[in-house]
């Protein structure tokens, strides 16, 4: 299968903020997290990232962002 990107809008909690997730992300996942933005304060992370991988694993990844707390919205492709 041929490998895709997923545009992504993630917001990590407070208590996510210095939790390697995006690291993890890489390593259970067979995906490629590109951070193309991000704003990270004390209080909450907003990150645009980009998953690149089959359709499937960036699906299995968004789902473990989710079960971390984390926010996620997937921007629709233009």
């Amino acid at each position: 299968m041929a490998a895709i990107k997923r545009q992504l809008e993630c917001t990590f909690p407070k208590e996510k903020i210095r939790d390697p997730v995006l690291y993890l992300l890489g390593r259970k996942f067979n995906v490629i997290p590109n951070i193309r933005r991000a704003q990270i304060t004390d209080e909450i992370g907003i990150v645009s990232l980009e998953l690149e991988g089959e359709a499937a694993e960036i699906d299995k990844a968004i789902a473990y962002l989710r079960t971390s707390r984390v926010g996620v919205e997937v921007v629709p492709s233009a």
